[in-house]
């Protein structure tokens, strides 16, 4: 079997972190989200795949090239417009001839062990198309999938709030005879202007198509936002074999599943509970204290004295001794001066809101710290409040409390005056 995954979108709802990279590349677990795809796809034994690249292509086949560093054939095509995943669907149309093929959304992560229970199922039925769905608390921002015997009757798109309490969704993988490309000629766009892949599968449902549906078993993650991202992060952490490669001096305590990269050095007095991954060619203490799920990348130095906790540091990165990240996505070769602090908690303890695209979100989470883009510089003591998000190549200065958004390339300083006073005798 082939496999098909979409990845053309921007990801705008990940800002800053997609400012420099695509959503795909961004790394969850040592790896990108979308390498996690490929590896569960190649233990499932599909290795002819194509990829749909739009935002940002050139990094993409740069990274991955032809597959032959993952054993795969991986070809490209690209989605010059944005017109949505029923249209990018049938750009594979001559890739996949006559093959039935599995297709995924390249912003969808899930267990690997789902991947052979979902060909198998397919397998052993007569059907035009499998659906694989998700239970979750609230469904009111996905698909919700009517069934009857394991049939898909129904796909509810973006139901009534009151309705969408302890649903399954559309998660978003699927497998497809070629039948769905005649379903895709007679969609006709949707109001926001796409032609939708729901709503070609709607037409085969018309028609009297079988349409299998295949409820995912362990875990599933939708990355639409920064905060879904930590949750891929812990939950790939928790089933990846971590390997020790580097030094750790005597001294240091390691706990649990921890995995730590080749020329890392893991100073004397650091305490590093798992599980937690760090990459090749860093440095840590000494006297580091760090959480599990946290991912540290390559090339990083955490200094003396500081804590870090479920946070994920890319490559390149500094934090300065004395320093504080809980919660948090710190991009690519950032620096943090000393005593830099990201809040992860209210004071009243509510819900920590983000904005996202404009708008602000309830995370629904009592404890989120800051996304901070790429090439950002932090002056010493500098204060970051829970949820804020900080632009590509800004700065802060030193001593400055961040209690509100910055956007890119942007300088931001408190100015402050010394007073000085004779002292009487």
């Amino acid at each position: 079997m082939k496999a098909v995954i979409l990845a053309a979108g921007e990801g705008q709802r990940l800002l800053p972190l997609t400012a420099t990279r695509p959503k795909p590349l961004l790394p969850v677990a040592g790896k990108p989200v979308l390498e996690h795809i490929l590896t569960a796809l190649y233990e499932a034994k599909i290795k002819e795949i194509l990829i749909i690249v739009g935002h940002q292509k050139e990094q993409i086949i740069k990274h991955f090239g032809n597959g032959e560093k993952l054993n795969l054939k991986i070809t490209y095509k690209e989605q010059k417009e944005p017109l949505g995943t029923a249209h990018a669907t049938n750009i594979a149309k001559d890739f996949v001839g006559n093959d039935n093929f599995l297709l995924i959304y390249g912003d969808v992560l899930t267990s690997k062990q789902n991947y052979p229970k979902i060909i198998e199922h397919f397998n052993k039925e007569s059907s035009s198309a499998l659906i694989t769905t998700y239970k979750v608390e609230d469904a009111s921002l996905y698909g919700i999938i009517k069934t009857k015997n394991s049939q898909v009757t129904e796909i509810i798109e973006k139901p009534d709030p009151t309705e969408a309490k302890n649903q399954h969704i559309n998660a978003g993988i699927y497998i497809f005879t070629p039948k769905i490309f005649n379903a895709i000629k007679q969609t006709k766009k949707s109001k926001r202007g796409e032609y939708e892949l729901t709503d070609s599968i709607q037409q085969m449902i018309k028609q009297g198509e079988n349409i299998l549906a295949h409820k995912l078993e362990n875990w599933w993650i939708d990355i639409g936002t920064p905060w879904d991202l930590l949750d891929a992060n812990k939950l790939l952490l928790e089933e990846t074999k971590l390997e020790i490669k580097g030094k750790i001096e005597e001294g240091a305590k390691i706990i649990g599943p921890v995995g730590i990269g080749e020329n890392t050095i893991i100073r004397s007095g650091s305490y590093i509970i798992g599980p937690t991954l760090i990459g090749k060619n860093s440095d840590i203490g000494p006297n580091c204290y760090i959480r599990p799920h946290t991912y540290i990348g390559n090339h990083c130095r955490i200094g003396n004295a500081c804590e870090i906790k479920n946070s994920i540091i890319l490559d390149h990165t500094h934090i300065a001794h004395l320093s504080y990240v809980g919660d948090s996505i710190i991009g690519q070769n950032v620096n943090f001066g000393a005593g830099t602090i990201t809040a992860n908690l209210r004071l009243d303890e509510k819900t920590i809101k983000m904005t996202i695209k404009g708008k602000r979100i309830d995370t629904k989470r009592k404890k989120l710290g800051a996304i901070i883009g790429d090439n950002v510089k932090t002056g010493i003591g500098c204060m970051l409040m829970p949820g804020v998000k900080i632009g590509q190549n800004s700065l802060l200065g030193a001593n400055t409390t961040i209690n509100k958004d910055i956007p890119p390339n942007t300088f931001i300083t408190t100015k402050t005056e010394n007073i000085q006073k004779q002292i009487q005798p």
